[in-house]
């Protein structure tokens, strides 16, 4: 079973609040999924190893800068949405699904935890009128079909150490589903940051859409 300790052992400057959020997120998910299925049963000896250190994959690619704005698409409960909101307080983000009983899950852990800086709310992504400096995601569908969901959510003007665009975890072979990508894009192996085998065949693939 992996406990809180596992996000301490990689983020060991955590402020006490932090501290305090990412322990909370095991008994709110849990109380949660007994209610509505968010995550997976089976998975919840795992829960902080699969759901949120995986979440903060994103934050080993990237340090969002104060101010940014960031779109988390087909959030399901709050990932990766709600652990990089604890991870990046200063940082305003927005997450989505289209499915409204996820969407209450996730508000009622944002409530719960008192993040101020994380909205979720029930809606499709190509109906966000809004633009953002970065999209993420977790595994929602092939690239191809999602980057026609959020190509033009994409503010112009960067602001932080990648120019704008879609960090988006994903997990085995990419090579066919990036054959079509006609943007600039690097892959970011998880291995390389964190050691459990469960990392092993898990990326990070950043995809600039700023132009």
């Amino acid at each position: 079973m992996y406990t809180v300790d596992l996000i301490y052992k990689y983020y060991p400057r955590l402020t006490q609040i932090q501290k305090e959020q990412f322990a909370k997120l095991f008994d709110l998910y849990k109380d949660w999924n007994s209610k509505i299925n968010v995550v997976s049963r089976k998975d919840f000896d795992s829960f902080y190893l699969k759901h949120v250190l995986h979440s903060l994959g994103i934050a080993e690619c990237i340090n969002f800068k104060d101010g940014s704005e960031v779109l988390d698409v087909g959030t399901g409960g709050g990932f990766p949405g709600i652990p990089l909101a604890i991870m990046f307080p200063n940082t305003h983000f927005l997450l989505v699904d289209g499915i409204g009983k996820k969407i209450k899950v996730a508000n009622g852990v944002i409530e719960a935890l008192g993040l101020k800086n994380v909205k979720a709310k029930q809606i499709r992504a190509e109906e966000i009128k809004h633009k953002f400096d970065f999209i993420v995601s977790r595994a929602v569908t092939q690239m191809p079909v999602f980057l026609t969901w959020v190509r033009k959510k994409i503010k112009k003007q960067d602001k932080n150490a990648y120019p704008n665009g879609l960090l988006y975890l994903k997990g085995g072979d990419l090579t066919d589903e990036l054959k079509p990508i006609r943007e600039y894009y690097e892959i970011v192996n998880l291995n390389q940051f964190f050691k459990e085998d469960f990392f092993e065949t898990k990326k990070v693939v950043y995809i600039d859409l700023s132009h």
